[in-house]
């Protein structure tokens, strides 16, 4: 896959959300720029181990973020957990978790990044939920447009935070 084209529009410096519902789908959508490059994003979204430590929308990452790998996330101050599979892997671009329920329920998440010519990021997360169950549960999903822009703003505070500095005062 060819790397994605470098971005020179303004950029969205706080968590920009989006949220269209449909009888048979809803997808939320969130946009941020990251005052840091692709490969320092991608690593921090790939790093399952951390995630809970930046991530205040996931309290545990069992598994390794890599293509074809399953994941068991566990959402914080609940005992629900999502095992999504990690697919589309293109090192400090894209990839994609996928989970559901067969042809009843489907969630794919993208998250892609988008260089800057300043040397930023363009990170895009957006989720898209189909399926035959969607009309009968739609009533009972959460507004997801608060977690996506948690998930947004403590990415970019993590990728944007000065790296700590050993023996300070010393």
């Amino acid at each position: 896959m060819d790397a994605l084209p470098v971005i020179d529009e303004k950029p969205h410096r706080e968590p920009a959300v989006t949220l269209i519902r449909h009888v048979f789908w809803l997808v939320c959508r969130v946009e941020v720029n990251i005052r840091a490059g692709a490969p320092t994003i991608w690593h921090i979204l790939t790093d399952a181990q951390d995630f809970p430590r930046w991530n205040s929308t996931i309290a545990r990452i069992e598994g390794e973020i890599r293509e074809g790998a399953r994941l068991r996330l566990h959402v914080p101050g609940t005992e629900r957990t999502f095992t999504p599979r990690v697919s589309g892997v293109t090192p400090n671009q894209r990839m994609t978790w996928t989970g559901g329920f067969a042809s009843i329920f489907k969630g794919v998440r993208t998250f892609v990044l988008r260089p800057r010519s300043d040397g930023s990021t363009d990170f895009v997360m957006d989720e898209r939920f189909s399926r035959a169950m969607l009309p009968l549960i739609a009533r009972v999903l959460p507004d997801f447009r608060s977690v996506f822009s948690a998930f947004a703003s403590d990415l970019k505070w993590e990728a944007e935070r000065p790296p700590a500095r050993a023996n300070v005062g010393t």
